[in-house]
């Protein structure tokens, strides 16, 4: 089947489209610039996955939603929130976290770019990144929302793409695992908040990417593969 993914370059959409590289015919690798602070960096780790794995790339530029919005991700005047890393389970404190990064509807309208783009080329699939973990503060990245928005697309398009994620029921950990063993290019993700030369780990991203890297006994690995990735 043909598919459109959706590809941040973060940890989930870089497992995805990997696994949808093997799976499907990519006719779309989407990443989407909406004037956030890590736009640049999410573009450049995207273009070089796509790179990579030989995939056509298009950045998708939205920059109303940056006018729109009063998060964090995107106005630079407001700071964004460094947790401690035991806070990652703590659902209040991760409700917070969420409540300051939030953009009015991201994935709804990402995927619904993506399902037009779906339907020109005639695609039956529109793979995207989601995980159980963030779900629990970020419902617009759980199964619910899936079978939400799947139920939507068969009404406002005529070819009906469904929308699927491999990771929606794992967890960054088993993600990481996962794309450890099918090759995903783990080494150039961009999983920050920040827009910089280099992770802040700082960030709830950050902490969750180095949590499921560390307690995977990947961390060390990463730390070597990105660094010979940064100055190749």
């Amino acid at each position: 089947m043909k598919s459109i993914v959706l590809l941040s370059g973060g940890l989930d959409s870089t497992v995805n489209v990997k696994l949808a590289a093997r799976d499907t015919e990519i006719q779309r690798v989407l990443t989407f610039d909406y004037g956030h602070r890590a736009g640049w960096c999410e573009t450049r780790a995207a273009e070089a996955i796509a790179k990579q794995l030989g995939l056509p790339h298009e950045v998708v530029r939205l920059d109303w939603l940056a006018d729109i919005t009063k998060s964090a991700l995107v106005d630079i005047d407001k700071p964004l929130p460094h947790p401690d890393p035991t806070d990652l389970d703590d659902a209040a404190k991760c409700a917070f976290t969420a409540k300051a990064v939030w953009v009015p509807n991201r994935n709804g309208i990402f995927l619904n770019v993506a399902a037009a783009y779906a339907e020109t080329y005639g695609c039956e699939l529109i793979i995207t990144g989601f995980n159980k973990e963030e779900a629990a503060s970020f419902p617009d990245n759980s199964s619910e929302y899936l079978d939400a928005v799947n139920a939507s697309l068969a009404l406002s398009t005529q070819d009906k793409p469904s929308v699927r994620s491999y990771t929606v029921d794992l967890d960054k950990r088993q993600i990481v695992n996962l794309g450890r063993e099918i090759g995903a290019p783990i080494e150039l993700v961009w999983s920050c908040y920040e827009g910089g030369d280099a992770h802040c780990w700082h960030c709830e991203s950050c902490l969750r990417f180095k949590r499921a890297l560390s307690e995977t006994g990947h961390w060390e690995w990463y730390e070597q593969q990105a660094g010979a990735a940064a100055t190749a």
